[in-house]
């Protein structure tokens, strides 16, 4: 793998080509404050007055104009065309959380890739932002506080099996699969949820209004 492009001891907000409201590129800004874009993602920051610290891609969908503007020296050509733009640019970011948005939303194509990429890269520990919720791959070991009574929703994308607490379908004893027994739809039954997995594979998905919760719950994962 090649050495890191961005470094960063805070957060990383991670642009792609999708839909980028305002607000959510505001909420992420604040999380994490190092501005970077996957290729056409330069275009959306631009668009919302905000420069990237770093264009990470195969620069197919990055436009002119934004090139013209951004620094040369801030512009890194990936040039392999077998991963998405959104893998290309996680793995070379080095950074305690990862923001990423205009990823899902706009098509089923793009938004299955970035789930993909989600577990494949699941050492980068990245959130995933929707329009209603976010989702991430969860660690061996996760521990959330949320409130009884919201939404838990887990997809495996590879056979996983875990056991879990504070859920009011517990986990223990089934076999995920993205073919056979999905999570969706579960509930939190406690203030706390305990999680553990056998291996990599499973999404988390949680309502946006519990990111905070998140973060803090992968800042101190395993």
């Amino acid at each position: 793998m090649k050495s890191p492009i961005v470094q960063s001891t805070h957060g990383v907000t991670l642009a792609g080509g999708g839909p980028i409201p305002a607000r959510d590129l505001a909420l992420a800004l604040a999380r994490a404050p190092v501005a970077v874009a996957a290729d056409g993602g330069a275009d959306r920051l631009l668009q919302l007055g905000v420069t990237p610290d770093a264009v990470i891609g195969d620069m197919d969908s990055i436009s002119g104009a934004a090139r013209q503007v951004i620094p040369a020296e801030r512009q890194h050509l990936v040039s392999e065309q077998v991963t998405t733009d959104f893998d290309k640019a996680l793995r070379l970011i080095e950074a305690p959380l990862v923001l990423a948005l205009g990823f899902a939303g706009a098509r089923l194509d793009h938004g299955l890739a970035a789930f993909s990429t989600l577990v494949a890269r699941a050492d980068r520990r990245c959130i995933l932002l929707g329009p209603k919720d976010f989702a991430f791959a969860a660690p061996s070991r996760l521990t959330l506080d949320l409130q009884p009574g919201e939404p838990f929703s887990l997809f495996p994308m590879a056979q996983v099996t875990g056991v879990s607490t504070g859920l009011e379908w517990p986990i223990a004893g089934i076999r995920f699969a993205p073919a056979g027994m999905i999570g969706t739809s579960n509930r939190v039954i406690a203030r706390r949820v305990e999680l553990e997995f056998d291996q990599p594979g499973m999404l988390v998905i949680l309502p946006r209004r519990r990111l905070d919760a998140a973060i803090r719950a992968l800042r101190s994962a395993p």
